[in-house]
């Protein structure tokens, strides 16, 4: 029943030669890895404002230049991560540059950034997608975390189905938002610029009561390099592309920069002319916490608890096509479906980053394997495990799970960028043809700028953000690093633990076995278990047996001398009634009196098949085997009798195994139609 329900909800299972079906062309590759950059436009120019209006609306008129200094900072990193591309197509990505550049130490700190920034990219993206969706249910607005985690749930599902199948799924709604934001960018700046129509936004003629007035030379700064922060959250996922290089097709690494510059074109496009109309048209907004007492109307009351602050896309769209309109709605839909599959790039490099991870042993090894449908699924299922402890511990709050954003990229952002420039350099030593000297000397001061810019956007984050919330990221890396450590010095001690050594002499064998076989009655499988304790022919054999109530234990041994079974019994006292100890002492005995012969243990039990079969019986064997498994010399070795309810073949004839039955000659002459004489 569980695999049939795994069959419907992930597919059937495919064929590792199968693996290159999976991978991506460009225009599927896009919306894949690029939904997260591209969604960020819903709501990284309305953070740029939502900053600003707590100096007051004056302070908007910093916005240009901040969406410019964004602008910026985008177009740098995109032109950087396209020598990234080239330089490390494995699949690495930032991993890679930094730890082949930088060292073990830098690699594993912007891996640890990179996860929790994963983390995040989901929550933050479904949390957002389900307030645009609760604005319009309001059943979906009063049960916020548990939406946003059946979400998630079901972006997992999608995702377990396989990369290729996951991207066709999502790659109609990421194009519809591209179309659907351009379209509104383009008709807006025609009816601005050539009709010159006037826009207004729902809250043109709203007011803000400024929080701070009279603010310093400092505080001005710092207020606005915290808008300056918070717009940067646009670049978000754009380092998805460098991770997902491997799932490309070939050309790989050619194919993943042509995709990264098409998502830098078409962010930056998008961002640019959101903010752009968003001004024009007066649009007005303030914190989330404080909407309905800073934000006015144009009486100069305030709006209210009842109000809803229309997200910066809706009001521009309210604007260009008006409220209500077809488009209007098209607009709304599609924005919020694009903030949900905007998870789906996390979905697409976390699984990836945690496979090569677990193949360099900093992870455990389960994460490196592929599931049924060719996909890291243990990857996948963790991630979205995270995600929605994240969304239920802050109760799918959008403003505070914002205030953790970013740290962790940019963090990445600027190591990588670092190791760039060291690869570039360490070419150059040895590079003698000019047209490829010329080429590295572009790429290493494209890096090198980079590495400036998100450096400074890192320090500038730190600054503006570590009090309201960040803190928990920069406490949250030291622990996953301190972790991925630990487990390389495990694997690590492991390997050397079981590596091969002159002392070891893998020929040497044992000098005798001496087999035992527990028994608690005389019943079906112990019988089975004597027998194929026999069939192996060890030195010695005893039955062992641990005597609880001297009634039972006389009528035990009286039973086994009447049915004249050819295996001694020995009977372990346990006047405390404890079973699992005196086996382990006896055992024990066996050991110290010859230290070179081995003890092999052999337990009857009996397999049941519902689960609540099991809370019937005290697993006594399993406990035992436990207990056993951590003795040196000792052979644990189960010997199953299948219940009816285990049977899962019931009202099906199972085939004979080879030598179940004996057949004659003559039997075969006949089934084969041979004539004899």
């Amino acid at each position: 029943m569980t695999d049939l329900l795994k069959r419907v909800l992930v597919g059937r299972a495919l064929r590792s030669g199968q693996l290159h079906e999976q991978l991506l062309p460009k225009r599927i590759a896009l919306p894949v890895f690029a939904s997260d950059a591209l969604s960020s436009v819903a709501y990284a120019p309305q953070e740029i404002l939502v900053i600003l209006s707590l100096a007051g609306v004056s302070f908007y008129s910093y916005s240009p230049w901040i969406a410019l200094a964004v602008v910026v900072v985008m177009l740098t990193v995109v032109a950087s991560y396209r020598q990234n591309v080239h330089a490390y197509p494995s699949g690495g990505g930032d991993y890679e540059v930094a730890t082949t550049n930088l060292g073990r130490n830098a690699g594993l700190t912007v891996a640890s950034a990179l996860m929790v920034d994963y983390v995040l990219t989901v929550a933050v993206s479904v949390a957002n997608g389900v307030d645009y969706v609760g604005a319009t249910i309001p059943f979906v607005g009063e049960h916020k975390p548990a939406v946003a985690i059946a979400i998630v749930v079901l972006l997992t599902v999608v995702n377990l189905r396989g990369l290729r199948e996951s991207g066709v799924a999502f790659a109609i709604p990421t194009y519809a938002f591209m179309v659907a934001v351009i379209g509104l960018v383009a008709w807006g700046g025609f009816r601005l610029l050539v009709l010159g129509d006037e826009l207004r936004a729902p809250s043109a003629g709203f007011g803000i009561v400024p929080e701070q007035t009279n603010l310093t030379a400092f505080a001005a700064a710092f207020l606005v390099l915290r808008a300056f922060s918070s717009g940067c959250a646009a670049l978000t996922g754009v380092e998805a592309i460098s991770n997902g290089v491997p799932a490309f097709r070939k050309p790989k690494s050619r194919n993943a920069a042509t995709t990264l510059l098409m998502m830098g074109v078409v962010a930056i496009t998008m961002f640019g002319g959101i903010i752009a109309l968003g001004l024009a048209s007066g649009v007005k907004v303030a914190e989330p916490s404080v909407v309905a007492t800073d934000l006015l109307k144009p009486d100069g009351t305030p709006v209210g608890p009842g109000y809803y602050q229309q997200p910066i896309i809706a009001q521009v769209a309210d604007a260009v096509f008006g409220g209500g309109s077809a488009a209007f709605v098209v607009i709304s839909a599609v924005t919020a479906l694009i903030l949900f599959l905007a998870a789906n790039t996390a979905f697409n490099g976390f699984p990836v980053l945690g496979s090569i991870l677990a193949q360099d042993r900093y992870l455990p090894r389960q994460l490196h394997t592929r599931g049924d449908r060719l996909a890291f699924s243990n990857g996948i299922v963790i991630l979205a495990a995270a995600a929605c402890l994240l969304l239920w511990g802050f109760n799918a709050d959008v403003s505070r799970l914002l205030n953790l954003y970013i740290v962790g990229v940019f963090v990445s952002f600027t190591l990588s960028q670092t190791g760039m420039v060291i690869h570039w350099t360490r070419l150059l030593r040895t590079e003698t043809d000019p047209g490829a000297r010329h080429r590295m000397h572009r790429s290493r001061a494209i890096n090198f700028f980079g590495g400036i810019m998100t450096g400074l956007v890192l320090i500038v984050v730190l600054l503006t953000k570590f009090l309201v919330g960040a803190w928990i990221v920069c406490l949250a890396m030291p622990i996953l690093f301190l972790m991925m450590k630990g487990i390389r010095r495990h694997y690590d001690n492991v390997a050397a633990e079981l590596e091969l050594t002159g002392e070891y002499d893998a020929s040497m064998l044992p000098a005798r076995n001496h087999a035992i076989v527990l028994v608690s009655k005389i019943h079906k499988p112990t019988l089975r278990a004597l027998a194929y304790a026999r069939a192996t022919r060890p030195s010695t054999l005893e039955a062992v047996t641990v005597g609880v109530d001297d009634d039972e234990s006389r009528q035990l041994q009286e039973e086994w001398e009447r049915r004249g079974i050819p295996v001694p019994l020995k009977m372990l006292h346990s006047p405390y009634r404890e079973i699992t100890q005196p086996i382990l002492d006896y055992v024990k005995t066996l050991r110290r009196r010859s230290p070179r012969d081995v003890v092999t243990v052999f337990i009857p039990e009996y397999v049941v098949g519902h689960w609540w079969e099991h809370l019937l019986h005290n697993q006594s064997a399993l406990r035992l085997k436990a207990r056993l498994l951590f003795k040196p010399g000792v052979m644990v070795t189960s010997v199953p009798w299948q219940l009816h309810s285990s049977d899962r073949l019931k009202g099906r004839p199972e085939p004979f195994a080879a030598g179940s039955v004996r057949r004659s000659w003559q039997d075969v002459v006949k089934d084969q139609g041979i004539e004899t004489r």
